[in-house]
């Protein structure tokens, strides 16, 4: 039994739209697109999330072709860009943590390596991103500067 997909359908047998900018049914110009991606990244979402907020809440399956801008580049030209890449914060949190037990339990050699294989992590990641000239290049990872940034 073989299953054949006709060229422009979908999984369902139901014709594909072309069209990025529906929002259920009710189509968004570009500009409206971009007022909404601002307001979700001021009430506190990451590019990400806002990308998943657009395709599940608002049907809007990529803003690159409803917008021809990424919501990265959205989001640079409104300076709502976070200062450090998301990647980076992530790990930084990491390395918090696992420090704060370190220092408590003096004895876990498991959570001390756990500790260097992410700052290990973090400085290679920020060597690449002071290249890309997304972190200024006086930059420098220290477990005192890690705590200011996480709270």
């Amino acid at each position: 039994m073989a299953i054949e997909h006709s060229e422009g359908k979908g999984k369902s047998g139901t014709k594909k739209t072309a069209e990025a900018g529906k929002a259920g049914g009710v189509e968004m110009t570009p500009k409206q697109l971009e007022q909404l991606i601002t307001e979700l990244a001021n009430a506190g979402n990451p590019a990400a999330k806002i990308g998943i907020i657009l395709k599940e809440e608002h049907g809007i399956p990529s803003t690159k072709r409803a917008t021809k801008k990424r919501i990265q580049q959205i989001l640079k030209e409104h300076n709502l860009l976070e200062d450090v890449p998301r990647d980076l914060l992530n790990l930084i949190k990491r390395s918090v943590t696992l420090y704060n037990h370190a220092q408590k339990n003096k004895k876990d050699q498991v959570a001390k390596r756990g500790y260097q294989l992410t700052v290990s992590k973090i400085r290679r990641l920020a060597k690449y991103y002071i290249k890309e000239k997304k972190l200024p290049g006086t930059w420098i990872y220290t477990p005192e500067q890690a705590a200011l940034m996480v709270k």
